[in-house]
């Protein structure tokens, strides 16, 4: 049996281009990311992947690029379009992007000037390191992601189903860590652009490829 994972970090938003900490905050997409959301759809369709299942954080920027993407993916949204063009979709907190705590709304260049170039990059990098009253990368992977993986994603996929999942940069990449396809010495290579579809083929539940679509 072979079936798909879908990994899409939303499109560019307004605090990805003020090089802003975004956490938690509800920020909009810009123009750029409307249009890498749309692409991401039409790379989907290109693909020829049919959706069965769609899952998103409770953000903003993850719901529009979803409903982006599926407006823009042709016949392989259809078993999750509604009679009124809206979509199925299922929006959980635990696939929120990081809480970066202190650090939220922070320019990063100014955060560097501020603490220095060595202690940001801990913050943003270390796998266990929390920055000051946020989240570090492991509190995502083990008190949100793992459990919600496999108590409502993994379930559909041994079942055989193709599911999207739009979310954020570090729940994505904790998702890397709950397939197995990184650890937490390797995740820091591990790179999520925005709005571009990853790829996961699963066959029989085992990854047998992945890439960007």
């Amino acid at each position: 049996m072979t079936n798909y994972l879908i990994l899409l970090r939303h499109g560019q938003s307004q605090w990805n281009l003020e090089n802003k900490f975004t956490g938690f905050t509800d920020v909009e997409l810009t123009e750029e990311g409307r249009d890498e959301a749309r692409k991401a759809g039409h790379a989907i369709e290109d693909a020829n992947i049919m959706i069965d299942k769609v899952f998103s954080s409770t953000l903003k920027r993850a719901n529009e690029t979803a409903k982006l993407a599926l407006d823009n993916a042709g016949s392989m949204a259809s078993k999750v379009r509604t009679a009124d063009g809206s979509y199925q979709m299922i929006r959980h907190d635990d696939l929120r992007e990081r809480d970066y705590g202190d650090l939220t709304g922070l320019n990063k260049d100014d955060t560097r000037d501020k603490y220095g170039e060595e202690q940001v990059h801990i913050w943003r990098r270390s796998y266990d390191v929390s920055p000051p009253g946020g989240e570090c990368l492991k509190d995502v992977v083990e008190n949100r992601v793992r459990p919600y993986y496999k108590k409502e994603i993994k379930p559909l996929l041994d079942d055989g189903k193709n599911v999207l999942v739009a979310a954020h940069g570090n729940s994505l990449r904790a998702m890397l860590i709950v397939l197995g396809l990184e650890t937490p010495d390797t995740i820091n290579e591990a790179e999520m652009p925005t709005g571009k579809p990853l790829l996961i083929q699963l066959d029989d539940m085992k990854v047998s490829e992945r890439r960007f679509l």
